[in-house]
């Protein structure tokens, strides 16, 4: 938000990181217990808000890694390997995204060879020169 811009709590709607909901409300949003949500804190899968009197408050963001945390502990998994399993799910998503985007940005660069600054289609290691930079015989 700019410096002197008032805060509209309207803002904070569409916002998935707001700490909007407390603990008793997002046990009930994803039909789970409290202690369901602070084992996942123990765990470290989320880390929840504090408010100013020290209760823990979940974002949607939150609420929604919870509930897939839930689905595996339903199925079986213990809730230690569901909260590795959704750490390597979210890194494994990251990871890809940044791959798709190098891949893009690397689609719209110019080809190594058309950049080598001499006009002649070759870079380093053309035989030009030897490894320390000197001319070579």
């Amino acid at each position: 938000m700019a410096p002197g811009a008032r805060h509209n709590a309207a803002d904070n709607l569409d916002d998935d990181d707001y700490p909007a909901y407390t603990m008793g409300r997002a046990a009930e949003l994803i039909g789970t217990t409290p202690a369901f949500l602070r084992a996942l804190g123990d765990a470290r899968l989320i880390t929840p808000l504090r408010s100013e009197g020290g209760h823990r408050r979940y974002s949607r963001y939150q609420l929604r890694v919870a509930a897939r945390a839930r689905e595996l502990v339903d199925q079986g998994t213990p809730i230690e390997a569901a909260c590795r399993i959704i750490i390597l799910e979210d890194q494994l998503e990251e990871a890809l995204r940044l791959n798709d985007e190098l891949r893009q940005r690397r689609a719209g660069a110019p080809r190594p060879s058309d950049t080598s600054g001499d006009g002649d289609g070759e870079g380093v290691g053309d035989g030009d020169s030897t490894v320390d930079g000197t001319a070579g015989g």
